[in-house]
């Protein structure tokens, strides 16, 4: 099998499921993250990508089911987020730490400012746009609800800033969000 892939080493040559990141890199991932988004001026999609990361730490939550999360899905007072988990939309409530929740309320002020200039109600969806996109030739404006492959070009564009910038001094993080999700998912069991 490692003959067809062309790896070797402890994954024994199979391609899935990819090898997570260590729970102390997955770590650092959130620490880093959660820092830079808590800075004066931080860039709207760096506080978005740091709420992706506090709440798949927190729910084990892949991007789908964080799609599906409303800014009603939580209670930040209470400290507790509701996930509908996989695709049969499996309802579960999960406990959020001090510092998911502070990122998540900078998080919410991001998002007011980016619903400001659309027309009507904000939309429901906790995660938004953070600047004018295109989807099949439409342009889309900031603001509104994005989408599974808006969040994995976020998670790319973080990925290779960040080894480009530790290039040699911290061992390269994985393009796919899966491998550090389940560093914390798999470490909970």
């Amino acid at each position: 099998m490692a003959a067809e892939t062309g790896t070797t080493g402890p994954d024994n040559g199979r391609r899935y499921p990819r090898p997570t990141v260590s729970p102390e890199e997955a770590e650092w991932v959130w620490r880093t993250l959660a820092s830079r988004a808590m800075e004066e001026g931080a860039k709207p999609e760096t506080v978005r990508l740091a709420v992706v990361v506090g709440l798949a730490r927190a729910t084990g939550a892949r991007y789908g089911d964080l799609l599906r999360c409303t800014v009603r899905s939580m209670d930040l007072g209470a400290r507790w987020v509701d996930v509908e988990h996989g695709k049969h939309r499996t309802p579960r409530r999960h406990g959020l730490d001090a510092g998911t929740v502070l990122v998540l309320r900078r998080w919410l002020d991001v998002r007011a400012d980016l619903c400001a200039e659309l027309e009507g109600s904000p939309p429901e969806a906790l995660l938004l746009t953070v600047h004018h996109t295109h989807d099949n030739g439409v342009t889309v404006a900031a603001g509104l609800p994005i989408t599974r492959q808006g969040l994995v070009l976020s998670w790319r564009r973080f990925v290779y800033r960040t080894n480009a910038a530790y290039a040699g001094r911290r061992p390269p993080l994985p393009t796919r969000f899966e491998q550090l999700r389940r560093a914390w998912t798999t470490a909970g069991s």
